[in-house]
C-alpha cells in the first residue's frame, strides 16, 4: 500500500505477540506509542531525537510493559485515558485475569475529544471502549501535520486492525461498546491512515464496509 502520511512514522514490531511500537515525528516533536518492551532499544531507535511524550492506548501489558523504564530514560510525560490511567499507574488493581506489568506514572490523563498537543501536532482524543473500558485512539488531521498534503493519521491501538477489531472477551471488554466505537471511527475521512497495535497498517476507506 503506497502511503504518504502527514507526519513521519516509524514502526518496530516487538514482543512475543508482535506489537507495533510507533515512533511518530512531526516538524518539531517526536513521540512513542505503546512501548511494549526493550526501552533501551526504543531509545536507540529515537537516536538524537528527544522524546516529547509516551502515548499509551490502553492498559494491557503488551502496550505498556516498557513505559516506566522509557519514562525514566527520557523524562517524557506519559499520556493515557482517564479511565485506564488508574490501571496503568497501579492505583487500581488489574485483576487476577490480567497479565501484570510494572506500574507507570501517568502524567496526563485525557478525556474524550480532548486535544493533545505534541509540538505543533494537535491530536484529538477518541475514547473507544470495547477492548478495555478506557481504550483510546488519537486522530491527527492532515492540516496539523508536518506535511498538510499527506494523509490524516489515526492511532488505533487494539480497537481497529486491518480487517478486524480488538478482542472483547477480556476482562473489561464489551462487544456492544466496541460496535459503537467502530461506528464512530467509520465516520473519519477515507484517506485516514490507521496505525493499529498489531499487524499491518490500513485506512478507514479499506475498513469502513464492515465497521458500520
Amino acid at each position: 500500500m503506497a502511503i504518504k502520511p502527514c507526519v513521519k512514522i516509524e514502526v518496530a514490531v516487538m514482543g512475543p505477540i508482535e506489537n507495533n511500537v510507533f515512533i511518530i515525528e512531526g516538524s518539531d516533536a517526536t513521540f512513542v506509542v505503546d512501548p511494549t518492551e526493550q526501552a533501551p532499544y526504543i531509545l536507540e531507535l529515537l537516536g538524537e531525537r528527544p522524546c516529547a511524550a509516551i502515548v499509551l492506548t490502553h492498559a494491557h501489558w503488551d502496550h505498556v510493559g516498557a513505559a516506566k523504564e522509557l519514562r525514566e530514560l527520557t523524562g517524557a510525560p506519559v499520556i493515557a485515558s482517564t479511565v485506564d490511567a488508574p490501571l496503568i499507574d497501579g492505583s487500581e488493581p488489574l485483576g487476577r485475569n490480567r497479565r501484570q506489568f510494572e506500574p507507570c506514572t501517568v502524567d496526563r490523563a485525557v478525556s474524550d475529544d480532548e486535544i493533545v498537543e505534541i509540538g505543533s501536532m494537535k491530536w484529538q482524543v477518541m475514547v473507544t471502549p470495547g477492548h478495555t473500558p478506557g481504550s483510546m485512539c488519537l486522530f491527527l488531521d492532515s492540516a496539523s501535520g508536518s506535511d498538510p498534503e499527506g494523509m490524516s493519521v489515526l492511532i488505533s491501538g487494539d480497537t481497529l486492525f486491518s480487517g478486524a477489531h480488538g478482542r472483547t472477551d477480556f476482562e473489561g471488554g464489551s462487544p456492544a461498546a466496541m460496535r459503537e466505537s467502530l461506528q464512530r471511527l467509520a465516520k473519519l475521512p477515507d484517506d485516514t491512515l490507521v496505525l493499529p497495535g498489531h499487524n499491518q497498517l490500513t485506512t478507514i476507506a479499506l475498513e469502513r464496509s464492515w465497521m458500520t
